[in-house]
């Protein structure tokens, strides 16, 4: 099974680094929390400093990397997580820089892809964690650069949000 948005999550087992100690750990145990992400260690680092933030918004936190746990990885694995997410270059045995935010449900909402040479913004996967549970609780859709506290468009008077956002 290959990750795709709308559809589950692929479950996986890896060694990882939980609090200080190294633990076996599955997607599965992270049921009813959301967002997983393949990162590199400045990622880990970024992320790690806002967890908190992340937490807050009932959203756990997963990094994954190819290289053994003795290179200081959170979350190693043998390549299987890779090829099942859709983000292992065969022919180099590397990883692309994938993020995949994952609902409480398991089911894949956003899938973000890069190359080796850039990173991803914390502030805008936050933004987007925040975007579906709101579109989840309330059924409105958010307009693009919707932040928390913006007005959300009710997909039945969708033509009220135009006229009132986009006025002469």
């Amino acid at each position: 099974m290959t990750a795709k948005v709308r559809k589950p999550a692929p479950n996986f087992t890896a060694n990882a680094v939980v609090d200080g100690q190294f633990k076996e750990v599955s997607l599965s145990d992270y049921t009813g929390q959301s967002d997983f992400t393949l990162v590199c260690p400045t990622e880990i680092i970024a992320f790690s400093d806002r967890v908190d933030e992340f937490k807050k918004l009932n959203t756990a936190v997963l990094a994954a990397s190819c290289d053994s746990q003795f290179h200081g990885s959170t979350l190693q694995e043998t390549k299987s997580i890779t090829k099942s997410y859709g983000i292992l270059v065969e022919e180099e045995g590397l990883p692309l820089r994938g993020l995949f935010i994952i609902d409480d449900k398991g089911i894949i909402r956003q899938i973000t892809i890069n190359d080796l040479t850039v990173g991803r913004n914390i502030d805008e996967i936050l933004r987007l964690v925040e975007a579906f549970q709101f579109t989840d609780k309330h059924g409105e859709v958010c307009p693009i650069g919707w932040k928390k506290g913006d007005k959300a468009i009710d997909v039945k008077k969708g033509q009220d949000y135009f006229s009132e956002t986009y006025k002469d």
